[in-house]
This record gives C-alpha cells, structure tokens and sequence, in this order.
C-alpha cells in the first residue's frame, strides 16, 4: 500500500485535491475538519495521510509516507541531504512563493546582497551586536548569505508575523516566503533586489527511504501520467 502524505487544510489541501481529481484520482476527508480521516479512489494501492505541509518532509525522510506534497522551501530547510531522501516527482503548479530577504522602506542605500552586506559591518561597530533577520528558514538563508560572503548578522528566530519584527524592534530584516509582497508593503519593507534565495510551489516528492516492496509505483504514475522516478 502505497501512502501519500498531504496538507490536512486549507488552500494546499484544495488544491492538492484538484490535481489529483483533474488525473482521475479523488481525494477526501471523511471526517470533520477535527479529525484526519481520508480515502482515495479511482485507483486501488493509494491510503492517503493527512499531515502539516511541515511534517510530510521529516515523513518522507524517514519513510513512514512513501509520497508526500508539500512545498521546495519545505524540503530544502527541513531535510540538509534532500536530495538523498527524497526525489522530485512533479511541480504541481500550485502553492508558489518565493523565499526573499527585505528591508525597510527607509533604508534607501540597501538594494543587494552587497550593500546589505555593508550596512551589516557598519551596524556592529555602531550598536555592538549583529544586524538581527527574522526568519524561520534558518537553513536556507544561512547557506544563501555564507555563499555570498555576508557575515555580520543573526539570525532571529520567528515562527509567524515575521514581517512584524521590524516594526516591533525584534529584527532589521527579514526572510521569509512572499507571494504578492503585499505583507511587505503593509509592514514597510522592501525586497533586495538580487532575486529570491528560493522560488517554491507545491511539489510531488517520493521517498528514498520508504519499503517500497509491493507497491504499484508504476500503475500511480500512469494514472498521473508521469514518468516513473528513479528511487534507488
């Protein structure tokens, strides 16, 4: 029995849905909103899980899903080696945002990585403690500013409002994921203008680590019409 691991609510859920239906595949809860029962039909082999886009990473990883949905930025800040532990079956063409760094309106002289950068070095010899970023995508934002040589800077953890920090005096900066920028322009923050360190949308991943003894791997992939992976 094949188990796909997928968003238990709101909009990733819906969408996840429809895509499976638009294939032939239906998916559903057969509980209330409290409860996580599910079932799929339209193909036999499938048992359908219910998780946090969060967990379906950690869930593949350590095999106890053998497919799972969930975003790239979820897969590429939870799991170090992903590529190791899961593979990338298909982008769903759904969930998109882009992970990106931002700044405050006022700051007129920060536009790149670079300047950042400099404001970083000048703000420790001034106040005596790193430049602060909000995010919760510490490694991710991490490996981006270790490659683009900026140092001076923490990383502040935040788990919800994080465009909130600066105005709240917790952070000078922020990472996180955007999709209209409209938060951002609500909390007075600009984007660095090098481009996002991640563009993420909802992706069908399949576990490496999995017992894939039988499952019909194959038959779900028709159905999808999709390639089979390499899961080796």
């Amino acid at each position: 029995m094949i188990k796909l691991g997928i968003p238990s609510k709101g909009r990733l859920m819906e969408d996840t849905f429809a895509w499976f239906a638009d294939r032939g595949i239906t998916l559903a809860r057969t509980g209330s909103d409290r409860e996580y029962a599910a079932e799929v039909s339209g193909i036999d082999g499938v048992a359908l899980v219910l998780l946090s886009a969060g967990e379906v990473p950690r869930e593949l990883a350590a095999g106890r899903i053998h497919l799972g949905v969930t975003g790239i930025d979820m897969v590429r800040e939870k799991l170090a080696l992903w590529q190791a532990q899961v593979a990338e079956i298909a982008h769903m063409g759904f969930g998109h945002a882009d992970l990106i760094i931002a700044v405050p309106d006022f700051w007129v002289d920060v536009a790149t990585v670079d300047d950042l950068d400099a404001v970083a070095a000048a703000f420790r010899r001034k106040h005596g403690f790193r430049l602060r970023i909000a995010t919760k995508y510490h490694r991710l934002v991490r490996e981006y500013l270790r490659e683009r040589g900026v140092a001076d800077y923490q990383l502040v953890d935040s788990q919800g409002a994080t465009e909130g920090t600066v105005a709240n005096l917790t952070a000078e900066a922020v990472a996180d994921i955007t999709s209209t920028g409209a938060t951002l322009q609500a909390n007075h923050l600009r984007m660095l203008s090098d481009g996002p360190i991640l563009a993420s949308q909802a992706t069908l991943y399949a576990s490496r680590t999995a017992d894939w003894a039988g499952c019909d791997l194959a038959a779900l992939m028709k159905k999808l019409g999709l390639e089979n992976p390499d899961i080796g």
